[in-house]
């Protein structure tokens, strides 16, 4: 189910999860929002992973898992976590607008 709201004052159309529908309709202005509402202030170490996960994405069709992150994105495992809490592929999917991983709960 797809509903449509207003992310950094723009309309937007989110999944059930507040995962993005359509990841162009995403903007920076978006993630600091999207970050905010989960009490993440975005650092350079935040965008490094955003802007990963937005690119795995946008070249391969599918979200990078945590592990794929920790190898790939130059973050380790451990300071995913530490940026964000709980579920990092989850969350950094969700604040780079795109839908969510396969594999995530």
């Amino acid at each position: 189910m797809t509903t449509t709201t207003t992310v950094a004052g723009t309309t937007v159309d989110l999944d059930d999860e507040g995962f993005f529908t359509d990841p162009t309709q995403w903007n920076e202005d978006m993630a600091r929002e999207m970050a905010a509402e989960e009490g993440i202030e975005l650092t350079d170490r935040h965008w490094t992973v955003v802007r990963f996960t937005r690119n795995e994405y946008l070249q391969k069709g599918t979200g990078a898992t945590v592990r794929m992150l920790g190898k790939a994105s130059g973050v380790p495992v451990k300071e995913l976590y530490q940026l964000f809490p709980k579920a990092p592929a989850k969350t950094a999917a969700r604040i780079a607008g795109i839908p969510k991983p396969r594999g995530c709960i």
